[in-house]
């Protein structure tokens, strides 16, 4: 490395330590982290991921989002096609609010997605493309079909990336990602268990803002905790903002439930000070299929902590 020639020995170790840390971390080309996020239905990534992609985005890392369903039966009165296209026109207007790279959805009805070899090879396609460092989606034991399987195949997708043979029209990544668990509630047969919580509150408006773009689902689940009937969205703008409001209140008691229910990890990661005033957090758990980051390589991924 002739450029080095001269360098300073304090300066050369900080370049050193600089340099490991990128390969460490797999950085892209750039020197940026690439991540997707696999969510069942248009707004599981916004929801679980919203956060850390936006904050991500901000640093100039690279975010996918990928809906493996079109979500075209999530809703009390709309369905096929044109609640399909509506939901991705959410998704699309989400996305530049939170400043991420790109937002998909794939072709898949809502309710019937399958851990086909099909949709395993586009799954691996999918992650190969983006020549991701980070891959996240559900655990294979949250509460809907759509969630489960996207989990499976996120699973299956683990290893077969880096294996040449197995779809050979996309070149195969060098090395295993790091695959992860949007957070749940669910216990049975294991609860999710974080490996990493990380502190939203600089960008929780701007999450909030993004789905407050996903329309289709505040006048319908978000709103009445079922597909049974819709409370539209006022149009005059004092009543559309007061729904704005309550909306993104229980989306904050969300954010808040989070963080409180892992503020030991909080305390952990940043410092006892810092850990105890986080108010919105999200969480995710490392899956033992990819790579097995340390803790402190872990953090790399989420360069949101202090030294």
């Amino acid at each position: 490395m002739k450029w080095l020639r001269g360098v300073s020995g304090l300066v050369l170790a900080v370049v050193i330590v600089a340099l490991v840390t990128v390969a460490a971390v797999g950085a892209g080309e750039d020197g940026k982290l690439r991540i997707i996020v696999f969510g069942a239905h248009p707004d599981d990534c916004e929801g679980r991921a919203g956060g850390v992609a936006a904050m991500w985005a901000a640093q100039g890392h690279h975010v996918k989002f990928v809906a493996t369903t079109n979500g075209d039966i999530g809703h009390a009165e709309m369905a096929g096609g044109p609640l399909a296209r509506r939901r991705i026109k959410e998704v699309k207007e989400a996305a530049k609010v939170l400043g991420i790279d790109e937002s998909v959805v794939l072709d898949n009805h809502d309710g019937e997605l399958m851990p086909t070899l099909e949709n395993r090879k586009k799954f691996v396609r999918l992650i190969r493309e983006w020549k991701a460092d980070i891959v996240m989606g559900h655990r294979p034991n949250d509460y809907h079909p759509d969630h489960r399987y996207t989990g499976v195949l996120m699973q299956d997708a683990a290893f077969m990336v880096t294996v040449a043979h197995f779809c050979p029209d996309v070149h195969q990544l060098a090395k295993n990602p790091v695959f992860l668990y949007l957070s749940d509630n669910f216990q049975k047969p294991n609860p999710f268990e974080p490996d990493i919580a990380v502190s939203i509150d600089e960008v929780f408006e701007k999450k909030a803002d993004a789905l407050w773009a996903m329309e289709s689902q505040i006048e319908s689940l978000w709103a009445t905790g079922n597909f049974e009937k819709i409370v539209p969205i006022p149009k005059e703008p004092a009543a559309r903002e007061q729904r704005k409001q309550e909306f993104q209140g229980r989306f904050a008691r969300r954010g808040e439930s989070t963080a409180n229910k892992y503020r030991e990890k909080l305390i952990e990661l940043y410092d006892e000070e810092k850990g105890k005033n986080v108010r919105y957090a999200e969480a995710f758990e490392v899956c033992e299929y990819g790579r097995q980051p340390s803790a402190e390589e872990l953090k790399q991924f989420f360069p949101f902590f202090e030294d």
